[in-house]
């Protein structure tokens, strides 16, 4: 999970747009992000996602309907969201959503990117789970 940094900009507003599906989040610093649920799900910092370690994360397919069913708060530093996909593990803090919103264009060109490395479509169902589990994680 991506930490909260010392005097990193923090959410003045968080608002969820479930017909469009995008989180509006504003910052102390003036910035203003409107973060797609899929981006956030595809990017979940949760191990179930992001692996244990370096090319361990598994690439997340099949979300672009993905709805976020609830957001809570985690401490003042972070919130969880629970995705209708049933996936309910990852923890955004500030600096992480922050991340995901400035970087926006980059990331949904790296996703692009994988998917074509790993010849799958964006709308391809996810695999069946089997093997390792990340249990308690």
């Amino acid at each position: 999970m991506a930490g909260l940094t010392a005097g990193a900009p923090t959410p003045t507003d968080i608002t969820v747009h479930g017909q469009s599906r995008v989180l509006e989040i504003g910052f102390s610093d003036g910035a203003r992000f409107r973060i797609p649920f899929e981006l956030m799900r595809v990017y979940s910092p949760s191990a179930e996602v992001q692996g244990h370690g370096p090319g361990q994360e598994t690439l997340q397919t099949g979300k672009r309907d993905v709805a976020l069913e609830g957001l809570d708060p985690v401490g003042n530093y972070a919130v969880q969201p629970r995705f209708s996909d049933g996936h309910d593990t990852g923890i955004y803090s500030w600096d992480y959503l922050y991340f995901l919103g400035s970087q926006e264009a980059r990331l949904w060109q790296e996703y692009a990117d994988k998917l074509r490395a790993a010849g799958v479509e964006r709308d391809a169902p996810m695999p069946a789970k089997g093997g390792h589990s990340c249990a308690g994680h």
